[in-house]
């Protein structure tokens, strides 16, 4: 296994390994159709000669780690709702399936074709149709990146309700899609609770319109929390209405340095006790977390030794005064408690950012040095690290492997990563599914954020019973009889 130490050694790789479906040998193409030239002529009269790609599809057929690559022949990117029905609803009646893409920034295999299916891009699709000043509602379309959404509600006085490092290029239809979760979880909450309505495209290219700007609406069953977290299998969400928190005025942060994970878990506790309600995020990583974004990257460390784990605590609020003041008392209790050994508060919003972006650039930094292996679970507190010391002795006789952890302590959310120089089907051996196996073993969930996608389809029955499967199969069958919409992905194919 790889020390801290060790990854100076390392360079970054200038290309990695892509497998695509040869990851997955036993997985067959479906009996769906192939695309012809009346096709492609079909989407070129539907969406114009703009909305049609048949060159340099690498970027929609490959993920963002370079693991999973199909061969799609053809990016279709509708403009309109009607656009996207019409499209739909040839591809349905010829069977052809079609996997719909945001922003391209999944890490479960869950955005890209594995075989020739359609690419339904929502590129295009990336109108800010309406903001409620007074009530602070956002109306937007599928398409429009999270970033952008952020600029344009702020520019209002208001914040999205989510944010993760993908935010310059994810879109907030993938986000509803994969219901994604990222840093503030702890104090918005889930992104479903901030949905007040949605439009949706079904594969026979129906319809679903349950837009609204109101908070209260009682009137029976609530569809669209079907289509939040489905991945695409039961219809392209094209339009959203989300509800907005305040921006906050006062924005501060403060960085520790621990001795131990159970150290990180009373700082995490103390922060909550005397942070209330305006914590924002808490967030964890280990040395070589650090170690990677310090020596890949160039980020340097506000704090002047190494230590085995870091603990970032923020806060947002509406005052600055009372805020500070608070931080301050939350440091000094976790000082006096012995549960840090080294801590630094930001004394800017600069300083803040760079604090975050060091939590925020892992991902990038472990992609730079070679094939990730990642799991995103969800665990008792207690128990989270644990499972990070279980793989590294797992894989102790693996001399070029090594195993990070970091993530999301007020949601539960570790992010386990494994990284070998190559992919190696002798690494995932060790890896799955044991993994799998653990999170049940303590109840927890085998996907808190990323999703299903391919990656992880087939390992379904470690979070739902055999009932839940049958049900989810059931709905899929009622939305797409066909089984056009992103098949081989979220439901067990193998």
């Amino acid at each position: 296994m790889i020390s801290a130490r060790n990854l100076l050694k390392l360079s970054p790789l200038c290309l990695q390994v892509r497998h695509g479906s040869r990851m997955f040998p036993q997985l067959k193409r479906g009996q769906f159709s192939r695309l012809t030239d009346e096709d492609i002529n079909y989407f070129t009269r539907v969406v114009g000669q703009n909305g049609v790609k048949t060159e340099d599809l690498d970027h929609y057929n490959t993920d963002w780690l370079d693991t999973v690559s199909g061969y799609t022949e053809v990016v279709v990117s509708p403009k309109t709702v009607e656009q996207v029905s019409a499209v739909l609803s040839h591809c349905n009646h010829r069977r052809l399936a079609v996997v719909p893409q945001g922003g391209n920034t999944g890490l479960v295999g869950g955005s890209n074709p594995v075989f020739d299916e359609i690419v339904l891009s929502l590129e295009r699709l990336n109108n800010i149709s309406h903001i409620d000043p007074y009530a602070g509602v956002v109306d937007c379309e599928a398409g429009v990146i999270l970033q952008n959404l952020s600029d344009k509600v702020e520019e209002h006085g208001y914040t999205v309700p989510l944010d993760l490092g993908a935010r310059g290029s994810c879109f907030i239809g993938g986000n509803l899609a994969t219901h994604a979760g990222g840093l503030r979880v702890v104090r918005y909450g889930q992104l479903r609770g901030s949905v007040l309505g949605m439009r949706v495209v079904l594969p026979d290219g129906q319809v679903l319109d349950g837009r609204s700007m109101m908070r209260k609406d009682n009137t029976g069953y609530d569809i669209k929390q079907l289509f939040i977290g489905s991945e695409g299998t039961l219809g392209v969400i094209t339009d959203v209405s989300l509800l907005l928190p305040q921006t906050p005025v006062s924005v501060n942060m403060a960085l520790f340095g621990c001795d131990s994970f159970d150290d990180v878990i009373k700082c995490y506790r103390l922060s909550r006790q005397c942070l209330g309600e305006i914590v924002s995020a808490c967030e964890f990583m280990d040395s070589l977390c650090m170690a990677s974004v310090n020596n890949i990257l160039g980020l340097a460390s506000p704090l002047e030794d190494s230590h085995p784990f870091y603990y970032l605590v923020e806060t947002s609020g509406m005052n600055q005064e009372h805020d500070m003041e608070k931080l301050e008392t939350c440091i000094e209790r976790v000082f006096d408690a012995g549960c840090a050994t080294d801590g630094v508060m930001a004394a800017s919003r600069d300083q803040a950012k760079h604090m975050m972006s060091l939590r925020e650039n892992i991902a990038p930094a472990l992609k730079a040095v070679g094939f990730n292996y990642k799991y995103d679970v969800s665990l008792p507190i207690k128990d989270m690290y644990s499972l990070v010391e279980q793989i590294r002795l797992r894989m102790r006789s693996m001399d070029e492997a090594f195993s990070v952890g970091y993530g999301h302590l007020g949601d539960n959310n570790l992010h386990l990563n494994v990284i070998t120089p190559h992919y190696s089907t002798e690494a995932l051996s060790v890896i799955e599914p044991f993994v799998y196996e653990e999170v049940s073993r303590l109840r927890g969930s085998i996907s808190a954020e990323h999703g299903m996608g391919l990656k992880k389809a087939n390992y379904l029955g470690y979070a739902k019973d055999p009932g839940m499967i049958s049900m989810m199969k059931t709905l899929k069958n009622v939305f797409d009889p066909n089984g056009i919409m992103n098949p081989y992905k979220l439901l067990p194919w193998g």
